[in-house]
């Protein structure tokens, strides 16, 4: 015969109340049926699970080990029936994000339409380059790009795609320069980092031949779209993610210097604490992330 799990619910609650007519009161139902229930209980397994008389009410042995068997299997379905109510839910509640600030530009205008569709939900964009401790700074989602993924048994990654550094400069800038790669550091450059003096770009040819060009930039900061207005204005030569200028690329503001050249390819990712669980609204914001970070066609 098989088994009825109501009957392994009511057999839990009988125990729990420590009595049938304790059980019947604690959820509205007749101590009769509670007690038909459990009898056929036992009659199916052929065992006395409670030992009961008109004064007397006890828990065998095997029925106190059937009884935390009934506990473990009657918490599992709560929990099952609650991962299923979370991801009804409506999305709700702060997300806090960490993003390099080179990449805030790029996932912007994806913002509005999230937090529209989502109007209980309250989005804080940490803009900040160093790798940040979730659990202990109470980061929701991290955006990062790495040249290679280091596996974390606390972290949990998805990833959204890769990213390409690329030369760029103005079209008139580039009409100028000619020679070969070794000798870009003798034209005006511009640099994203922080660290003032000489930088250092290592570039990969796509035949896998190396070059590295030690330079002073003329203009260094941290902000990619700076550093593109810049090369846009003439101002020297940048690497630049090619996300980043994917569109001053289209519209003939910016052209591609020594096309067969590029950084290596650093891989943009997003990394959290753990994959069940997860808030409404965090699942959401990391599904909107992976649907609209932009894709960048390696030809531009």
């Amino acid at each position: 015969m098989r088994a009825d799990f109501n009957d392994y619910y009511w057999f839990a609650q009988v125990v729990s109340h420590g009595g049938f007519a304790a059980a019947s009161r604690a959820i509205n139902l007749p101590k009769s049926r509670l007690s038909r229930r459990v009898a056929a209980l036992e009659e199916r397994l052929g065992v006395r699970l409670i030992e009961r008389s008109s004064r007397r009410f006890q828990v065998t042995e095997t029925g106190q080990a059937f009884y935390e068997r009934c506990r473990t299997l009657l918490l599992d379905a709560e929990q099952a029936e609650a991962v299923v109510a979370e991801a009804k839910a409506e999305p709700h509640g702060r997300v806090r994000f960490s993003c390099p600030t080179g990449l805030v530009e790029i996932i912007q205008a994806s913002l509005p339409a999230f937090l529209q569709r989502y109007p209980r939900v309250k989005l804080q964009i940490i803009a900040i380059d160093r790798p940040v401790d979730l659990i202990n700074e109470r980061i929701d989602i991290a955006l990062r790009v790495r040249t290679a993924l280091t596996s974390d048994a606390d972290l949990i990654m998805r990833t959204l795609g890769t990213s390409h550094r690329i030369l760029v400069a103005s079209p008139q800038l580039a009409s100028r320069i000619d020679g070969e790669i070794g000798q870009l550091n003798q034209w005006p450059t511009l640099g994203t980092s922080d660290e003032p003096g000489e930088i250092s770009w290592q570039l990969e040819h796509q035949n896998g031949q190396a070059c590295t060009l030690i330079h002073e930039p003329r203009l260094s900061c941290g902000d990619f779209s700076a550093v593109r207005a810049a090369a846009v204005s003439g101002l020297g030569v940048a690497l630049l993610p090619d996300h980043t200028c994917a569109a001053q690329l289209q519209s003939g503001e910016l052209v591609r210097l020594f096309p067969q050249w590029r950084a290596q390819a650093g891989i943009v990712h997003l990394v959290f604490t753990t994959r069940r669980g997860l808030p409404p609204a965090v699942r959401a914001f990391i599904d909107h992330l992976a649907a609209t970070f932009p894709r960048v066609s390696q030809t531009c």
